[in-house]
């Protein structure tokens, strides 16, 4: 466990390390706001619980390549990371991605964070409904993000316009759920195994 929280312990540091940068001269700083909240909201967060329900070392890293994918949208706005445009060039798309990968990430690490607390505070742990409910519970919370996104359209305006990075697709949505759904799965078909056993590292102690 003191390997564990060492490493958890570098990871916050290197969380708060890149929201900083990511917070310097963003794209546009109301739209920073909007993108950084879950990383602003979660961080203190799981700090507040990790004595009561430390998480496994894969959750908590993952949770660590989730909060970078966040920072970065963030910081360029999800329609102008340049790592997108240099994706967009190599395969001639027609729009920057960067924001897909994002919603993937919205289902492939809630999706073992939803499975740890189901396994270790439910019943559901070895049943057959766990990765079921593990996957409605990730599309309901891309649904909610998408509620969101709606609301922010209604209010914020411009700046609305940049943090829903529909870039014209009339379809944007309904992607976004999609995407997050099939990262959800993908992350239960790969890691289940790995997730089981990291589990048993953090209840044995």
């Amino acid at each position: 466990m003191k390997s564990i929280r060492n490493e958890n312990i570098l990871l916050v540091l290197l969380t708060l390390v890149a929201l900083i940068l990511s917070g310097i001269t963003p794209f546009d700083r109301t739209v920073w706001y909007l993108e950084a909240f879950p990383v602003l909201l979660g961080l203190p967060f799981l700090l507040f619980t990790s004595g009561r329900f430390p998480l496994s070392r894969l959750a908590c890293r993952l949770l660590f390549l989730h909060g970078l994918i966040l920072l970065l949208g963030a910081h360029f706005s999800y329609a102008r990371v340049p790592l997108g445009f240099w994706v967009q060039d190599l395969f001639d798309l027609s729009r920057n991605h960067y924001d897909r990968l994002g919603h993937i990430a919205q289902g492939f690490v809630p999706a073992i964070v939803a499975r740890e607390v189901l396994s270790r505070c439910s019943p559901l742990r070895g049943s057959r409904w766990l990765p079921f409910l593990t996957g409605c519970f990730c599309l309901a919370m891309s649904a909610c993000y998408e509620f969101l996104e709606w609301g922010a359209a209604l209010i914020g305006g411009y700046a609305a316009e940049e943090f829903l990075a529909t870039q014209g697709d009339i379809w944007d949505t309904q992607w976004d759920m999609f995407l997050a759904l099939c990262g959800a799965v993908i992350a239960l078909v790969l890691l289940s195994r790995v997730h089981d056993r990291e589990m048993e590292e953090v209840e044995n102690g």
